[in-house]
Parts: C-alpha cells; structure tokens; sequence
C-alpha cells in the first residue's frame, strides 16, 4: 500500500471497493460530476437513482464517503448515498455521511 505524509506522520492507503446507491432530486445535474469522481467503475442509472460499482484509494472509508457525498452535495444539496465500503476482510456502511455498521469477515 502505498504511503501518504499527512503533517509529519505517514498513513498508509487503501484500496477500498465502493458499492453504492445515489439517489438525487436532480439526477441530471449530479450524472456528470458522479461518473467523473469514479473513474475506476461503473455508473449505471436505475430509475432516479445510481448503483455505483468502483474502486477507491484512500487512507479511510469514512474520508472517501465524506469527500464523495460532499463533492456531489455541491451540485445538488438533496443528494443521498447508501454505500458500502471493502477494505480486506471489513466492510463499513454508511447512509450519507454516517457510519450504520462495520462488519469484519
């Protein structure tokens, strides 16, 4: 994993799976901005909403959620995520910006 210097200290990063639901009040507007945030996966419409299949590099699942949700909150204020996110062997769920459960396999 490759490291990462964060004011003196390093942190290591890793390559987490993100499987989510975005849903959006203006699905048009935040179409754009989600398929250029995930540029390793897919983006695929069902419906309002989007599953989003990919695959992130980070030092936390809770950072990557917080700047993913943010970035598209930006766009559109009303905008939801339901996301899981693998890292080895623990998998951490959140609804928007909160952590709803850890699950270590």
């Amino acid at each position: 994993m490759p490291l990462t210097e964060t004011k003196g200290r390093s942190k290591l990063n890793g390559n987490f799976k993100l499987k989510a639901r975005v849903s959006s009040s203006n699905p048009r507007a935040i179409q754009p901005a989600l398929e250029g945030l995930v540029t390793q996966g897919s983006v695929t419409r069902a419906g309002d909403d989007f599953l989003v299949e990919a695959e992130m590099e980070g030092t936390s699942a809770k950072v990557l959620n917080r700047s993913l949700l943010s970035a598209l909150r930006r766009i559109e204020k009303r905008t939801r995520l339901r996301a899981e996110w693998t890292c080895g062997k623990t998998t951490e769920r959140f609804f928007d910006y909160v952590l709803k459960k850890t699950i270590r396999n």
